[in-house]
């Protein structure tokens, strides 16, 4: 019997995969790999495992993909997460449009207009959300300047950060710092809607 490639929203990082490698082992469903956002499995599901699965993963805060768009929306989420991670050194030099469109092996405004579709909102919308919650993430390690911030994630000077972090947040990075952590978001739960 041929495996079955299922897809996972919400799987990223590391101790997600052994979330749900650990799900998948107690529902006695074996796999041949496990990925952040796919899991090729065994076998196809039967209709009670589905359920069983479905359910387990929601407890867990993920939840299964069904629809091609769905799923390349997922991807391009997991493409724009692993850009803002990316450190300035090692993060390419060009425009999010190109570097998205190079990455998805896609033109860019049919990314844009399905990101928009199934979302509600833009892919740079989304993008500049996840790189306020990383500009949060380093503020609280407090390892780093507003201006080191800025320029780790991209921004053409602090003012540019700043202005961003006002909009999106409400307030200046500096005063982020002061009232510190209670105001983050994981990075898995940042979507196109504040």
């Amino acid at each position: 019997m041929q495996g079955k490639t299922i897809h996972i929203r919400n799987m990223v990082c590391d101790r997600c995969t052994s979330a749900v490698s650990g799900l998948l082992t107690g529902s006695g469903l074996q796999y041949v790999s496990i990925m952040l956002g796919q899991v090729v499995l065994r076998r196809p599901l039967r209709t009670r495992e589905r359920a069983e699965l479905e359910q387990g993963l929601k407890r867990l805060g993920f939840e299964l993909i069904e629809s091609k768009q769905a799923r390349m929306v997922e991807s391009i989420k997991s493409v724009l997460r692993e850009h803002v991670r990316l450190s300035a050194l090692t993060r390419p030099n060009s425009k999010l449009s190109v570097w998205l469109a190079s990455a998805m092996n896609m033109e860019y405004s049919g990314l844009s207009k399905l990101f928009s579709e199934v979302e509600g909102t833009t892919i740079e919308r989304y993008h500049n959300l996840l790189r306020i919650e990383r500009a949060k993430e380093l503020l609280v390690y407090d390892e780093l300047s507003v201006a080191q911030i800025a320029d780790e994630l991209g921004y053409s000077s602090v003012q540019h950060l700043s202005n961003q972090f006002a909009q999106f947040v409400g307030h200046s990075p500096t005063h982020f710092k002061r009232i510190g952590a209670e105001r983050r978001k994981a990075i898995d739960k940042v979507n196109g809607v504040r």
